[in-house]
């Protein structure tokens, strides 16, 4: 098929060059534009960072996907982010997808090479689970994340609350500190923070631009504690 493919390139270019060759005045058939120069020898890869998240992930109202917070730490950190997930989702909760973070997983990213980083990031959306169901199911998705690639580091960050975080968030928070530190994750708490009242959009929930910017920030300077390169 590719090769096939690659012919079907090939062929109205030769047809140009032959019907140019037979007329008069013709100098050049086709004008091929310079190679991109090679990468300077020695100069490391940037570490590829995944993300499973929900809407304050993946984006929401005016804040596209590449201006997120995880987008906003990758940057920050010199990685190549790769964000995956869906609005409303969780470990449990499927939101209006119809998919947890662990079908994130397998249906956007465990079929690509692995990372060198995945933040699991979410728990806001699980508020109808009980904390330890919700705990266990982070658990699961986190042993299946290393029995698929070994070698990469994962970190989980808990449930993000912008406004004074209900007493569920905090429970929701513990369970999932306790299910990454059984499976020997290192784990950030969002909640330890306090943000201002321009970091939240009007819904009361979701963060503005500048509440992204804010996150992304923060997560960066977590991130610089544990994570160290490939």
């Amino acid at each position: 098929m590719r090769g096939q493919m690659h012919r079907s390139l090939i062929a109205p270019v030769a047809a140009t060059l032959g019907i140019c060759a037979a007329i008069s005045g013709c100098s050049s058939a086709v004008a091929v534009p310079p190679s991109a120069p090679p990468p300077p020898a020695g100069e490391p890869a940037a570490p590829v960072m995944m993300f499973v998240g929900d809407s304050f992930t993946v984006g929401s109202g005016p804040v596209p996907r590449w201006r997120t917070y995880a987008t906003q730490a990758a940057r920050l950190l010199g990685g190549q982010p790769i964000i995956a997930g869906a609005g409303g989702t969780g470990y449990l909760n499927e939101g209006r997808s119809g998919r947890t973070f662990l079908r994130s997983f397998e249906a956007e990213l465990s079929w690509r090479p692995a990372p060198d980083l995945l933040v699991l990031s979410g728990g806001h959306n699980d508020h109808r689970w009980s904390a330890a169901r919700v705990g266990r199911a982070a658990s699961e998705l986190v042993g299946r994340i290393k029995a698929r690639w070994p070698r990469t580091r994962i970190v989980m960050v808990g449930p993000i609350w912008l406004g004074d975080p209900p007493g569920k968030a905090y429970r929701m928070r513990d369970a999932l500190a306790a299910a990454a530190g059984s499976r020997g994750v290192p784990f950030l708490d969002p909640l330890q923070r306090r943000w201002s009242a321009d970091s939240m959009l009007p819904d009361g929930v979701h963060p503005t631009l500048t509440g992204h910017e804010r996150l992304g920030a923060w997560l960066a300077g977590a991130l610089r504690g544990v994570y160290q390169g490939p």
